[in-house]
């Protein structure tokens, strides 16, 4: 990674989750990240809790903006953007289909349009879903090549997000002397500290546990390949550096995903985060509440990135947890003692283990 030492990357949606997370990362790197968010999407926040303000320049635009996305890109001039901007909750998308398609299918015509003007060299990683996917349910993993779609306004949104990129890339960045290099990604079910996004299991647990309450859980028996935030991370820096070096992987599309080992129940997750915090108790609701569609099960296929990036996730199942559920035990211990509140310290800690294990174990990406 420290081939990204000195450059400016572009974090478009740098409040969010990921977002927060990667520009923690980019950071450390050396980086000058450049932000481009709405705003913070949930309160609390990683972007607050682990401060990342201090190391970034904090811009407010909406994507839906054509001209001020074109604004921030000019005045920038990234050397790499990383594109993670989103409506990206299942449930709420059924309350505002039309800001979720917007957002994540036009926002992303709108990045890719301020990035066309550009004169200098440009990668450009742009995040859609696991769920791009047509869900089946099938019980072995969905390759880059299987069909996208989408039975939620969701899905679909990063379904037309697909089409949108492919359409950019074959009429504007197709010649081999462009540019402009893209590379596609996709990765779902992250979990890790700093998350208190609206009905998702981590956070609701998180919450309500330090609370002393119970939690309820919609589908217990709902399997996903649980990674945590700076797996799939790890995928995005790796194919914008590899995109930087080879230009055959231009305009590909990555799973970034788990061993197969890691598609558990949300039951077994449950039980795993048990094991690093007192007290847990849930109730099994699925019998109760009248369920939206959600998928049932959902895995991803990674031999593309293995093949042609070299990556692979570093993290055993046990370390996911173990790190995800840290973070949180120490953000409400230091609330609990009125301590300085800032995370920033314990997720560059994290970051940095993360690195170490990676070296440790012979990730070959992170030598890049």
């Amino acid at each position: 990674m420290k081939n990204f030492s000195g450059k400016t990357a572009l974090v478009i949606g740098h409040t969010g989750f990921k977002g927060s997370w990667l520009s923690a990362w980019l950071s450390s790197l050396n980086v000058n990240v450049i932000g481009l968010s709405l705003d913070i999407p949930t309160s609390p926040s990683n972007f607050e809790s682990s401060n990342i303000k201090s190391c970034v320049e904090d811009n407010r635009v909406d994507i839906r903006d054509l001209n001020a996305v074109k604004k921030i890109v000019n005045d920038s001039q990234p050397d790499y953007i990383f594109h993670l901007a989103a409506q990206s909750l299942v449930r709420l998308s059924y309350d505002i289909p039309l800001d979720t398609i917007t957002t994540n299918a036009l926002g992303t015509a709108h990045i890719l349009e301020a990035i066309r003007g550009l004169d200098k060299s440009v990668i450009a990683v742009i995040i859609t879903s696991d769920k791009a996917y047509d869900n089946v349910e099938w019980k072995w993993g969905y390759r880059e090549t299987d069909k996208l779609g989408g039975k939620d306004p969701y899905s679909a949104s990063k379904g037309m997000a697909e089409l949108v990129i492919r359409s950019y890339v074959e009429s504007f960045f197709h010649s081999s002397d462009s540019n402009i290099k893209v590379g596609i990604a996709r990765a779902g079910n992250v979990i890790g500290g700093g998350d208190w996004a609206k009905d998702r299991i981590v956070p609701d647990c998180m919450q309500a546990w330090s609370k002393g309450e119970v939690v309820d859980i919609r589908r217990p028996q709902a399997t996903r390949p649980w990674q945590h935030v700076l797996e799939p991370l790890s995928g995005y820096l790796t194919l914008a550096l590899t995109l930087s070096d080879d230009v055959d992987f231009h305009g590909e599309a990555y799973n970034f995903g788990p061993s197969n080992d890691f598609n558990h129940p949300v039951s077994s997750l449950i039980d795993e985060m048990s094991q690093y915090w007192d007290n847990v108790s849930w109730n099994d609701t699925s019998d109760h509440n009248q369920q939206l569609y959600e998928a049932g099960l959902l895995k991803l296929n990674c031999d593309k990135a293995l093949i042609d990036l070299k990556w692979m996730p570093t993290l055993k199942f046990k370390e996911t947890v173990r790190m995800t559920v840290e973070w949180y035990r120490e953000y409400y211990k230091r609330i609990e003692e009125k301590e300085h509140i800032s995370m920033q310290d314990f997720t560059m800690h994290q970051i940095e283990e993360y690195t170490k294990l990676a070296k440790k174990r012979g990730m070959t990406w992170i030598n890049n």
